[in-house]
C-alpha cells in the first residue's frame, strides 16, 4: 500500500513537470502576465476552457508567475461564478495535496534544506502541536506564508485526508471574493467599487507595514491555547495534590 501511494505522488510530480514543461513550449507560459491575458486564454480554448482553468489553477497555486486570486478572477470573467469557483477549489487543493505529498516523499532533512530555517524553525513545532487548529486558522488569515505550510505539514504525522479537508474548507473563502467580482454577480455602482478600493487600501497598508507584528501576535495567542483533555487533566492534578 506504501508504495501504491509512492508511486501515486510520483507520478502526479511527474505530471505537473510535463504540464509545466508543456505550457513553457507552446509560449503560453510567457504569456501569463496579466489578468486579461489569462482570461483570453480560457477563454480561446472553448469546450475545454474549463479544463484549462483548473490546470492554470493548479500551476498559480504551486509556482505560477501571478497569484490564484488572480486566476480565479480570470476565470470567473471567462467561465461564471459557479464553475470557476468549485474547479479553483478543486485546483488550489489539489495544488496544495501535491504539495504536501512531495514533502512527504522527500522528506524532512530535504525539506529543511530548501526551506529558510528560520521559517522552518518558527513553523514546525506549532504544526507539529497544533496541527488541525493552526493550519485551519493559518489558512483563514492573509499573513501567513500558506504554501510553505503545506510543505511543513507534509513533513509532520497529519493524515493526507485531514490535511486535504482543512484546505477545501479553509482556502475557497479568500477565492469565492474574487470569482464573485470577476463573474458580475457582485453587482455595485462605479462608486460603490471606489468606496471597496478606497477602503481596502486604507485597511491594507497599516496591515502590510505590521503583517510581520500580526503574524508574531497570532501566532503566540496560538501557542497559549491549550485542548481541553489537557487542562481538565492539569486541573485534576492540582486538585489531587491539594
Amino acid at each position: 500500500m506504501r508504495l501504491l501511494r509512492r508511486a501515486g505522488a510520483a507520478l502526479l510530480i511527474a505530471a505537473l513537470a510535463a504540464a509545466v514543461y508543456a505550457l513553457w513550449r507552446s509560449g503560453l507560459w510567457q504569456k501569463m502576465k496579466s489578468l486579461e491575458d489569462v482570461r483570453e486564454m480560457i477563454a480561446a480554448t472553448g469546450y475545454w476552457g474549463g479544463a484549462v482553468y483548473f490546470l492554470l489553477m493548479l500551476l498559480s497555486t504551486i509556482l505560477a508567475p501571478i497569484p490564484s486570486n488572480v486566476t480565479m478572477l480570470a476565470g470567473a470573467m471567462a467561465l461564471g461564478f459557479w464553475p470557476a469557483l468549485l474547479i479553483g477549489v478543486a485546483a488550489v487543493t489539489a495544488g496544495s495535496v501535491l504539495v504536501f505529498l512531495a514533502a512527504r516523499r522527500l522528506g524532512r532533512n530535504a525539506v529543511k534544506r530548501k526551506v529558510d530555517s528560520g521559517v522552518f524553525n518558527k513553523y514546525l513545532p506549532v504544526i507539529d502541536e497544533k496541527k488541525d487548529m493552526f493550519l485551519f486558522l493559518a489558512m483563514l488569515f492573509p499573513f501567513f506564508p500558506d504554501d510553505i505550510l503545506c510543505i511543513l505539514a507534509g513533513v509532520t504525522s497529519m493524515p493526507l485526508s485531514r490535511f486535504a479537508a482543512i484546505i477545501a474548507i479553509a482556502r475557497p473563502w479568500g477565492l469565492a471574493f474574487a470569482a464573485l467580482a470577476g463573474s458580475g454577480a457582485m453587482k455595485l455602482p462605479l462608486w460603490g467599487f471606489v468606496l471597496i478600493a478606497a477602503a481596502m487600501i486604507v485597511i491594507s497598508i497599516p496591515l502590510m507595514r505590521r503583517s510581520r507584528e500580526i503574524e508574531d501576535w497570532l501566532l503566540g495567542r496560538i501557542r497559549r491555547l491549550r485542548p481541553g483533555k489537557r487542562r481538565g487533566g492539569e486541573r485534576e492534578s492540582r486538585e489531587a495534590d491539594a
